[in-house]
């Protein structure tokens, strides 16, 4: 810092340098010059105290909680478990920490060294399962005054998310991370994405892609809607005509798997397991009984001559017996005693069903309670789209331990939904559908808008408490209602990614995010896509 001639000047007038005789007195001198300059620069308002304190990271989603400390840790590449449970947690790190930077990360065996990663199960007294500390360069006693970079969470889970930072944190062409301690956990325990592969075929290679992208945010919830099919407008007004399909290799009913493309049981139980490694829960969607051309294309005489092929004909005994068959062939133990659907969830549809008639309400309500019941009965949490404000009437349909998707209020009010018992996900139609080149809804999400304004305690137009205990969370949806086979997967990407970044950040930090929508659009380019 360069002092004006005033300042200067006032110095020397308080400092008769012709006088010195000796050290001492030089000593005596030159201790009043300093305490003179701070006295000045203080009053003059150029001195603050320096603190040096790093700054809170940049990291989508935001952490909750930094404290800044100082300097940097260079990190030597390897690891410590002090808790053995953490291995493959640890070993899952190292390998996308390899991907990322090239650079090696080998586990060692015995006491931290300077700069080693170490994981460690540590129960936090107010912190919830997926949440993590995530210590880095604080020397400690225990460790003889070595700086390391500490993990510690009550789950594995929650020490994932915690290596899911540090990616961020680190560059290929940088190993070193600023100082401090970040305390971190989600908002809500929720958070997803609902993907339409029923009307477009998504090739298995880029959900596996897409499982890993979604756990490097920290989105633990990939919801696949397995069947639907097209608008019959779009294709001469003849449901035969019209597309339709569902996903999954089937043995119950050679034939009814999609010929335009398809996942077989292993490769389905082998990204379910991938997905499970990132962090991330597939809940597997057999829609009906509406959106279900793809079965009475196979049956047609399942189908409704009132409301359309596309629905099921509730009146008809054998629409139970054809999807009691179908949802107990994935739900059942296999050979390996494990079913296909491996998740703790499955969803059984339901949305959009004509509410025409009292009659056919109350049946679509029985068949509503039925599905949760025989989901629950393999040890499932069951899913839902709401329809019970659409579909108002006598016939009792379970609630206790269902989750339901509130996406459309007219549907669902959310407000009566929570008032029956039922665990809400925040999914408002308005707020988060992408349809491609539809012309309605959202080609792109207004991320902006989103992550000024919305939680998932706003659904529709309805306004919760923030983590409302209720309230599981929050998702947005890519839904293929257009036939167009230009759209390609990388169009579906680029509209994905934006979107997937900006729920991350309005599910795990919430209302707490406070960089600036600009700021945070402009880091998230730079993030991995």
């Amino acid at each position: 810092m360069r002092l004006d001639l005033h300042t200067r000047a006032l110095m020397t007038k308080f400092v008769d340098y012709s006088r010195i005789e000796n050290a001492t007195q030089l000593k005596t001198v030159m201790t009043r010059k300093l305490l003179i300059v701070f006295f000045l620069l203080a009053t003059l308002g150029l001195w603050a105290q320096p603190t040096n304190t790093n700054e809170k990271p940049l990291v989508v989603p935001e952490v909750t909680s930094w404290t800044g400390g100082t300097g940097q840790v260079a990190l030597s590449g390897r690891y410590v478990l002090v808790t053995k449970s953490m291995a493959g947690v640890a070993a899952t790190f190292a390998r996308d920490y390899k991907q990322m930077t090239g650079r090696t990360m080998t586990l060692r065996k015995g006491p931290a060294r300077q700069g080693d990663i170490v994981f460690i199960s540590r129960k936090h007294d107010t912190m919830s399962l997926e949440g993590y500390q995530l210590t880095i360069g604080r020397p400690t006693k225990k460790r003889n005054g070595t700086a390391v970079v500490e993990i510690s969470s009550p789950s594995e889970r929650g020490a994932f998310w915690a290596t899911r930072t540090l990616l961020q944190l680190v560059s290929p062409t940088s190993a070193s991370l600023p100082c401090g301690q970040i305390v971190d956990e989600p908002q809500y325990r929720l958070r997803g994405f609902v993907f339409d592969v029923g009307r477009k075929y998504i090739p298995m290679d880029y959900l596996r892609r897409l499982v890993r992208l979604m756990g490097y945010y920290k989105m633990n919830t990939l919801h696949l809607h397995l069947n639907d099919n097209g608008f019959k407008k779009y294709f001469d007004e003849d449901w035969l005509k019209t597309q339709a399909a569902f996903r999954l290799e089937c043995d119950t009913y050679p034939g009814l798997t999609a010929k335009d493309g398809s996942y077989t049981k292993a490769e389905f139980i082998a990204l379910q397991e991938l997905a499970s490694r990132n962090g991330v829960e597939i809940i597997p969607e057999i829609d009906a009984p509406a959106h279900s051309l793809a079965f009475t294309h196979y049956r047609p005489d399942l189908a409704s001559k009132e409301y359309g092929m596309d629905h099921l004909d509730l009146s008809n005994p054998d629409v139970y017996t054809f999807m009691d068959a179908l949802f107990r062939e994935y739900l059942s133990p296999a050979a390996d005693q494990q079913p296909v659907f491996r998740g703790p969830r499955v969803c059984i549809g339901t949305d959009e069903y004509s509410n025409a008639r009292q009659e056919v309400v109350e049946q679509f309500r029985a068949y509503t309670d039925h599905y949760l019941a025989l989901v629950e009965s393999f040890g499932k949490q069951p899913t839902l789209w709401g329809a019970l404000t659409h579909a108002r009437g006598e016939t009792p349909v379970r609630h206790e331990g269902v989750l339901m998707n509130c996406w459309y209020n007219g549907y669902a009010q959310p407000d009566s939904m929570r008032q029956l018992g039922y665990q809400l996900v925040s999914i408002p139609d308005g707020l988060v559908y992408i349809v491609p080149k539809a012309g309605y809804y959202y080609d792109y999400l207004n991320c902006e808008y989103l992550y000024n304004n919305w939680t998932p305690a706003t659904i529709g137009d309805k306004r919760f408490e923030e983590q409302d205990p209720q309230i599981e969370g929050g998702m947005f949806a890519l839904w293929n209602d257009i036939p167009d086979p230009t759209i390609t997967i990388d169009d579906l990407h680029d509209r994905i990614v934006p979107a997937l970044q900006t729920i991350a950040a309005k599910t795990w930090t919430g209302r707490l995010v406070t960089l600036p929508y600009e700021e945070f659009e402009k880091y998230c380019k730079t993030l991995k896509r």
